[in-house]
């Protein structure tokens, strides 16, 4: 793993049950990858190579409009270490927090 992201998707729908339907898609097209992610309140966060995990980006805007959406915001965070290992694994930053 070098890199994580954090990405949040605002599909430009009506009504919150059609935003949490999109944004389900796309969480559920995350957890097909088989990487190791995070669903959050307001993000979700991935772990992997960047490659990998840009194409990713780019497939949760195209699930959106897919999905309805006529356009989408998303928000993205990226942490990036090309010689790989450096990156903080989710466990580290929020395990604590969690048991």
């Amino acid at each position: 793993m070098n890199a994580s992201v954090a990405i949040q998707v605002l599909p430009s729908v009506q009504g919150s049950d059609e935003v949490i339907r999109i944004v389900d898609k796309v969480i559920e097209y995350i957890k097909s990858t088989g990487l190791n992610f995070f669903v959050g309140p307001f993000e979700t966060t991935i772990e992997g190579d960047l490659d990998t995990l840009l194409d990713i980006v780019k497939q949760c805007q195209l699930i959106c409009i897919k999905e309805g959406a006529p356009s989408v915001m998303s928000y993205v965070k990226i942490n990036y270490k090309p010689e790989g290992n450096g990156v903080l694994s989710i466990e580290e930053k929020v395990s604590k927090y969690h048991k």
